[in-house]
């Protein structure tokens, strides 16, 4: 499942430098993340980095771009 960059968001632009597939961008008003990219880590990391360093908790699941452990690691190693 990919992630997503609620609207509590600050723009504080920490989750971007974290993103091992570049798929955190600057929006408008937030950062936004592109699903075809994001990974939630898998093939990087142990757990979601931009999720570890969000320091207001706006980054949750996106119900929108759900996807298995399997698949996540598929689009990994595509990418």
């Amino acid at each position: 499942m990919a992630l997503l960059i609620t609207d509590e968001c600050t723009s504080c632009g920490a989750c971007q430098t974290e993103c091992p597939n570049e798929a955190i961008t600057q929006g408008n008003d937030i950062y936004v993340i592109a699903p075809n990219l994001c990974t939630e880590c898998v093939g990087h990391f142990d757990e979601s980095q931009c999720v570890h360093v969000c320091p207001v908790d706006s980054i949750v699941a996106d119900p929108d771009h759900v996807e298995t452990k399997a698949e996540l690691r598929a689009k990994a190693a595509r990418l």
